[in-house]
């Protein structure tokens, strides 16, 4: 046992010697090679080369250093001074080898990649980005807007830095000015016009650069915060709109009457002097399937008066949008929207209207003095662009009722224009007669070759309207069906509609995902608001939304059960979802912010602004937008932006300029979010 055991241990010890020789040798060898390389044995050192080959493969070409020995420390760190004698020669030795070392050529590079030309909203990558640029924008001012704050906001403290300077306060305008809407008050630009036959004295007509606004609109004297919903249906304060013209005109249609300093509306019109609810009952029964706030949800009162038509199907869950022009009845609009219904200033003139195509469900006329017939029907042809297809056109007006030769003669070009146009005469009542639009290009496509008006070229397209002309043709309805189908209310609020794949917008395949998480985004947030804000106890009624994306904020409005309309603002800087708002059952309206908006001061309760500045500032002066929503925010009225870091300073200081109370808020992301909220409120200012 135990000269075996001496064995075993022999035997490990003369492993354990040859693995120690076997490292030396190892050892040996490596620092001979290392010591042979370094000592510029080695021949030549090889580069891989593609710069002189025209095939894809690289060839191997020497070293332009080859038997060149370099002076790393002088090359590295440049020439140094050596306390050695040799230093200064050595330091000229080493410039002469930096000045021999030549770089190769460079190699060329390879043409860049195709642009792809990108809406911006979302990256290579899928992901929606903060920043993206969108639209048509000046040059300019994207270079100069950040000088003019140099130069008005910002002052130099002496010491080279600068500090910032508040904005001057903006002054009061004119008493004359207190219902001033600069783009149809224009009477400089008006006189200019060579005609006026068509109305075109009632279109846009803004002022030039370096005319906008530069002033707060006054209110009148006496002015009081507005009566609130639903009791303003009813009764708004004299003094807020003090022109006794229209109850002088029209008391004696039921329309409005004075009483103790209150305008009072009894629900009448021209056609309905009974009161609005007996008339839409009537057409109601007269056409079931027009099922209000079912199948009928988003409706059009051309020459609306004073909206009580809109008023009252507002209980039938339809919303509607009355429209009429600045005329001789011209404080029309301004009392339906003191009433807290939707309106506009809209002329049907010679451009289009600022509505999608397959907008409205339902378009109203009662007695509103358009002859629907002239220029070819051109007029009514702009009806049929906006009517959805399927939709219903209500006529009260004396030519349907009545038997006199000139009347009788308006009716028979009235029935011909439709009868071209393919809708069809549902019913005929007393002083009501009710079409239906085709529901799609059958009837058109049937009709005899000349047949006038014309189909509109295939490359229309009718969703086009900022600043374009009404065509003298028949809009053509999409071949998939789209805006025929939607649901009804109130499922296709949260529906995604067909026209979704109809947008010019990135995502093709996500779209209704897109679609879907803005309505959940503003869901979320709108019920913080009413949580943490106490939005309930604002009594909103009349809202803007200055950005409105697919309409996500005016759903959530509806969802949590506040009693306000919104007008839902599709900016031209960015892609025309409008028809989708449209097929949500919401209403709104194209406009380009760099120029003012179609209503009278003081018509809004809150102006809500996402996303809108950070875009909008590349293209005009943020003062001119905030000046703009200054004229048309009511006293007392509320602003909430949602906007870029980079941009909230700038819009506070511009805030406070104009007599708001402003606060900046952290979202719900925190402090160091790229996004802060700047609420403000208006205070009345008295002269």
């Amino acid at each position: 046992m135990s000269n075996g055991g001496g064995g075993a241990s022999h035997l490990f010890k003369s492993a354990t010697l040859i693995k120690f020789f076997g490292f030396l040798i190892t050892s040996a060898i490596f620092f001979y090679l290392g010591k042979h390389f370094s000592d510029g044995s080695l021949q030549q050192l090889v580069f891989f080369n593609s710069q002189f080959s025209k095939t894809p493969t690289s060839s191997v070409a020497l070293s332009p250093n080859l038997n060149k020995t370099f002076d790393l420390s002088l090359i590295l760190n440049g020439p140094v001074s050596s306390p050695l004698g040799s230093g200064q020669n050595q330091q000229e030795e080493g410039q002469k080898i930096l000045n021999s070392v030549s770089p190769p050529p460079p190699a060329s590079a390879p043409p860049p990649p195709p642009t792809v030309q990108r809406m911006g909203v979302v990256d290579e990558n899928g992901v929606m980005t903060e920043d993206f640029e969108v639209g048509e924008y000046d040059p300019e001012v994207v270079e100069n807007w950040g000088k003019a704050n140099e130069t008005e906001g910002l002052e130099s403290d002496g010491k080279g830095d600068k500090i910032r300077v508040r904005v001057k306060k903006f002054p009061m305008c004119p008493e004359s000015m207190r219902e001033y809407i600069p783009c149809l008050d224009n009477e400089e630009a008006i006189k200019k016009l060579i005609s006026t036959e068509k109305g075109e004295n009632f279109e846009r007509h803004c002022p030039q650069k370096g005319k906008e606004l530069n002033c707060l609109v006054p209110a009148p004297k006496g002015y009081r915060t507005p009566i609130p919903w639903p009791k303003s249906r009813d009764e708004v304060w004299f003094s807020n709109v003090p022109h006794a013209r229209l109850a002088e005109d029209k008391g004696g249609q039921n329309w409005i009457t004075i009483n103790r300093g209150k305008f009072k509306f009894p629900g009448g019109g021209t056609q309905f002097i009974h009161g609005a609810d007996q008339y839409l009952d009537q057409i109601e029964k007269m056409v079931p399937q027009i099922a209000f706030g079912r199948h009928t949800r988003v409706a059009l009162d051309v020459g609306c008066g004073v909206a009580s038509f809109g008023a009252y199907l507002l209980s039938r869950n339809v919303l509607t949008l009355s429209v009429a022009p600045k005329d001789v009845h011209e404080n029309q609009i301004q009392f339906a929207l003191e009433r807290g219904v939707p309106a506009m200033v809209a002329a049907f003139a010679t451009r289009r209207l600022l509505y999608p195509s397959q907008a409205f469900d339902l378009i109203h006329c009662s007695r509103c003095r358009i002859n629907w017939t002239r220029d070819d029907g051109i007029l009514l042809l702009e009806v049929n662009r906006m009517l959805r297809a399927g939709g219903y056109f209500a006529w009260a007006a004396q030519p349907v009722y009545k038997h006199e030769a000139v009347l009788e003669e308006q009716w028979a070009e009235m029935v011909n224009l439709t009868n071209r146009l393919c809708w069809t005469l549902v019913k005929k009542e007393g002083y009501i007669a009710i079409w239906q639009k085709p529901l799609n290009n059958s009837c058109y496509l049937s009709r005899e070759e000349g047949a006038q008006p014309p189909l509109c070229d295939p490359n229309d397209d009718p969703d086009n309207v900022w600043h374009f002309d009404m065509k003298p043709c028949i809009s053509r309805l999409p071949e998939e069906g789209y805006g025929s189908n939607v649901t009804a209310w109130p499922a296709r609020l949260q529906n995604p509609p067909d026209r979704l794949q109809s947008i010019q917008f990135d995502a093709y395949l996500s779209r209704k995902e897109l679609f879907r998480a803005e309505s959940k985004y503003w869901h979320e947030i709108i019920g913080s608001y009413v949580r943490a804000l106490h939005w309930k106890k604002f009594k909103l009624r009349n809202v803007l939304d200055m950005r409105a994306g697919f309409g996500g904020f005016a759903a959530a409005l509806i969802e949590n059960k506040l009693d306000c309309w919104v007008l839902n603002v599709v900016p031209v800087s960015g892609p025309n979802t409008l028809p989708v708002i449209y097929d949500r059952g919401l209403i709104g309206v194209m406009h380009d912010w760099c120029e003012p908006f179609d209503t009278y001061p003081r018509t809004y309760d809150l102006l809500h602004a996402a996303g809108l500045f950070s875009i909008e500032r590349k293209r005009c002066s943020i003062s001119t937008i905030m000046l703009e929503m200054d004229r048309i925010l009511r006293p007392g009225g509320r602003v909430y932006i949602r906007d870029s870091v980079a941009v909230m300073d700038e819009l506070q200081e511009i805030g406070m300029a104009m007599g708001w109370h402003v606060s900046m808020r952290d979202t719900s992301e925190g402090p160091h979010a790229s996004y802060r909220i700047l609420t403000c409120d208006k205070r009345l200012i008295r002269r």
